[in-house]
């Protein structure tokens, strides 16, 4: 029986370095030699899901399959190895701690005392092993958040030199990430905090087994031998990852570092495949050398970072790619839309997107910005929240109903277009208690969804607790929009049409977590195609 190889990246010197980046491109690298590989994050933070995260706060929440509310490295997981993510590859602290507490209650631990060694690291280490007792994967790669050092990552750290030491030296290592900054007063890279950031994984009884150094510059041959000396590991272990035009090229640059090669060699597996990239180089050739350009509007509430809508952007590059465009996003804050400036703030769009979100605030932006793509024929394209300030804006200047709203943004409206789900309403815990996860969806004939999609059922992924209001669909559909797609269990509405429209399209659920390079998403890469058709009639 084939034993499950272990990976271990963490990081060190300072955050956002792209640990999620660097795991994704060297699972890439072993995908494509024929190994089954799998990706899961480890984060400190209590929370027990970034679910109840502002997006501020931790930037967008990523959603899989089977409902899990998790973090947005997930969506890179998924992205660069177009396979599916669960439940199983994003942890938190809280989560640990809640099973173990949960475990207490029940007196599984016999009335002993319980601490963080040994009940919280055995937790941690059994969440670990879930995916790798499986049996579906040949190498599980797991990236710890945080910073080494850091008070929070601590049992992590400690579960992590346990399990290596538990597993032997052939069947886990740990790959270090660190910064390697460049002082311009002195005109040179400096190793420094890497030492350090290296000794504090030691002190923890960790030894780097690979170095992945972030850099500006290129490392000398020099400079790679000092971190190796004084950083305890091989030359060839010390890696270099140089800032990159887009995180598509990061798996190119890391084969051409050979971390693929080092990393089997470390952990006794054969390299005989090679490497094939060829789908993936395809990809990059058209993202770097598009046709056309399309401008799309991206009106959302959370513009300022760039994080909260990660997935969108990404879907934006994988549809941009398909249609051989390059799709230049202009972010757009939907506070600070009116009547007065969306004529000037509009301008030179070719396509509008209303991206999701929760709360009143920015409202009236959203429902403004869905008005002038009706009215201009304008490409729309309405996500979650997005869809349902479409049918706030049709309902209120198309079928004459001033006051329509949503009951989450006006409890006492008299026309709640957009309503509280029927299983909802006796709902207290905010955690987890969204409609999450892959939901079917029917698909009426002779929509543009059913051209898009060239399906008759699809499975999306959903997070909302509010719905289009059935009680107003005739009226809504008797005035020009079509609902085209249906759950065919709750015959709740799923998506939106205005069939007089060039390309009007708004879904309940989010199609971006699902856009991959190897599969963009349909939806996506049908309204780039639209936007694109619009710029050369404009």
């Amino acid at each position: 029986m084939n034993t499950t190889k272990y990976i271990f990246v963490t990081g060190g010197v300072s955050s956002s370095l792209g640990k999620g980046i660097i795991a994704a491109s060297l699972a890439k690298l072993l995908q494509a030699r024929g190994y089954r590989v799998t990706i899961q994050k480890l984060d400190p933070y209590i929370n027990v899901d970034p679910g109840t995260l502002n997006p501020y706060e931790h930037g967008e929440c990523y959603v899989t399959d089977d409902g899990a509310e998790t973090d947005l490295d997930l969506g890179h997981y998924e992205r660069f190895l177009n396979v599916s993510t669960s439940q199983a590859n994003n942890v938190t602290t809280g989560r640990i701690y809640q099973s173990v507490i949960d475990k207490e209650r029940r007196g599984e631990f016999l009335g002993k005392t319980v601490q963080v060694v040994p009940h919280i690291t055995n937790e941690i280490k059994e969440r670990i092993q879930i995916l790798g007792k499986s049996g579906d994967y040949d190498i599980v790669i797991t990236e710890i958040g945080g910073t080494v050092g850091d008070i929070e990552s601590l049992p992590y750290i400690e579960s992590v030199r346990q399990l290596k030491w538990e597993l032997g030296d052939d069947n886990a290592l740990v790959i270090h990430l660190t910064l390697v900054p460049y002082l311009s007063a002195a005109g040179e890279l400096k190793t420094k905090p890497t030492q350090h950031s290296v000794k504090t994984l030691m002190e923890s009884g960790i030894k780097a087994d690979i170095l992945v150094c972030r850099t500006e510059h290129e490392l000398s041959d020099d400079l790679r031998k000092k971190l190796a000396l004084f950083c305890n590991v091989q030359k060839e272990a010390v890696i270099q990852s140089i800032d990159a035009s887009t995180i598509y090229d990061v798996p190119n640059m890391m084969l051409e570092e050979g971390l693929d090669k080092v990393t089997l060699s470390k952990l006794n597996m054969e390299d005989t495949n090679e490497v094939d990239l060829t789908h993936w180089n395809q990809f990059l050739d058209r993202h770097k050398n598009p046709k056309g350009n399309v401008t799309i509007g991206l009106i959302g509430k959370y513009v300022e970072l760039q994080d909260s809508y990660k997935s969108i952007l990404e879907a934006f590059i994988h549809a941009g790619a398909e249609n051989e465009v390059k799709v230049n996003v202009v972010s757009i804050h939907s506070e600070h839309i009116d009547p007065i400036n969306i004529s000037e703030q509009f301008h030179g769009l070719d396509g509008i997107l209303v991206a999701p979100g929760f709360g009143e605030r920015g409202i009236e932006g959203k429902v403004e910005a869905v008005k002038y793509a009706r009215t201009n024929n304008i490409p729309f394209l309405g996500i979650c929240l997005g869809m349902q300030m479409a049918v706030i804006e049709y309902s209120r200047n198309v079928l004459g109903l001033a006051d329509a709203n949503s009951s989450e943004m006006s409890k006492h409206t008299d026309h709640p277009v957009i309503n509280l789900m029927e299983d909802q309403k006796n709902i207290t815990d905010m955690g987890g208690t969204m409609r999450l996860g892959s939901w079917d969806c029917a698909l009426e004939d002779n929509s543009i969804v059913s051209s898009v999609y060239e399906d008759d059922i699809i499975q999306e992924r959903h997070r909302h607790r509010y719905e289009y209001n059935n009680a107003y669909r005739d009226q809504l559909e008797a005035a020009g929009l079509r609902a085209t797609g249906i759950n065919p269990k709750t015959g709740l509405v799923e998506i939106i049409e205005i069939p007089e429209h060039p390309w009007f399209v708004g879904v309940q659920y989010h199609p971006e977590y699902k856009s991959t390079v190897a599969n963009p998403h349909p939806l996506f890469v049908a309204f780039v195609k639209a936007a694109h058709e619009h710029s050369k009639i404009k």
